[in-house]
């Protein structure tokens, strides 16, 4: 019986990716990709996961409600490293394995956290006289794959990189020329950049606050390709209206973006979406890992990326 991989996509792949996707089952009778693209209602996507097998989502949300109405799913894959669309929960009830594609966006988000750098370094390009990232001190707040592709990046900008990652082996990172700090409030207090990496769960909701960024240094700039849950959003218009010097970029806008533009126009600034990962690059990394690791799921009982365990 064929088994059906649904890639439910409200911000569809690129079009290269899912031809690449599709050549992974080319030769397998067996398999059939679906697309449900740039859908308006979740009643749209309960109807199309019905009959699937399989599940491929990228910013969409695998909730409870969507897995009550998929009758055969066995296996969600979030195409990127972030998971916390899923409901992880609902999914071990039901026994779906939940997984990621971890590394596969991880140079294209890198290179959207320098470029952010680039330009609020440089006054949003807005013809005054900006500073250079030579020298200065980055700190990387969580040391994963998307965190080593921004030292990697960082140091050829000639910048001196720090990271704090209790989960990570100290001499790992010092392997890659990386200096090591013992908390997170030391890695602030020390770094005139600041690239967030980590992910948004009980532990990390709000812990960006108002004393760890009032510890940066002066011309400080924190950016967050990470989650906006993981800021406290007070504490963030508490400093930017107390330092005149401090600047915010993210990926991803916060709750209060609009008043955050509004009140701090020239020292913040926001994507209009989510932008991390919309290389085609990383459209066609992640895309090809989730059908290759839903495959391998099938036919191997591999379950080396499953975040539910």
């Amino acid at each position: 019986m064929t088994k059906k991989i649904l890639v439910a996509t409200e911000k569809p792949f690129a079009p290269d990716a899912i031809s690449q996707m599709k050549k992974v089952i080319a030769d397998k009778s067996d398999y059939a990709i679906e697309l449900l693209e740039k859908y308006t209602e979740v009643s749209q996507f309960k109807d199309a996961v019905k009959d699937a097998d399989a599940l491929i989502i990228r910013s969409d949300k695998a909730t409870r409600e969507v897995m009550d109405a998929a009758q055969k799913l066995k296996i969600i894959v979030r195409a990127g490293a972030g998971y916390d669309n899923i409901d992880l929960a609902a999914a071990s009830e039901k026994n779906i394995v939940a997984m990621n594609t971890p590394g596969q966006n991880s140079n294209a988000v890198a290179e959207l956290a320098l470029g952010m750098m680039v330009y609020m370094a440089r006054c949003k390009f807005n013809g005054k006289s900006g500073s250079e990232l030579l020298g200065k001190k980055i700190g990387i707040h969580a040391y994963g794959n998307v965190g080593k592709a921004v030292a990697r990046i960082a140091k050829g900008f000639g910048m001196e990189v720090y990271a704090f990652d209790p989960f990570v082996a100290a001499d790992k990172i010092e392997a890659d020329g990386v200096k090591v700090v013992g908390s997170v409030e030391e890695l602030y207090r020390t770094c005139h950049y600041v690239s967030l990496h980590i992910p948004a769960n009980d532990k990390t909701k709000k812990s960006i606050n108002f004393d760890l960024l009032n510890s940066m240094p002066k011309g400080a700039v924190l950016v967050n390709t990470a989650r906006k849950e993981v800021i406290c959003e007070e504490s963030m218009k508490k400093i930017l209206a107390a330092r005149n010097d401090f600047k915010y970029v993210s990926d991803i806008a916060p709750d209060c973006a609009e008043e955050l533009n509004k009140d701090f126009a020239d020292r913040v600034y926001f994507t209009p979406k989510k932008m991390g990962a919309q290389t085609e690059e990383a459209n066609i990394n992640a895309g090809v890992a989730a059908v290759e690791q839903i495959v391998a799921y099938f036919e191997n009982g591999d379950t080396t990326f499953q975040v539910n365990k």
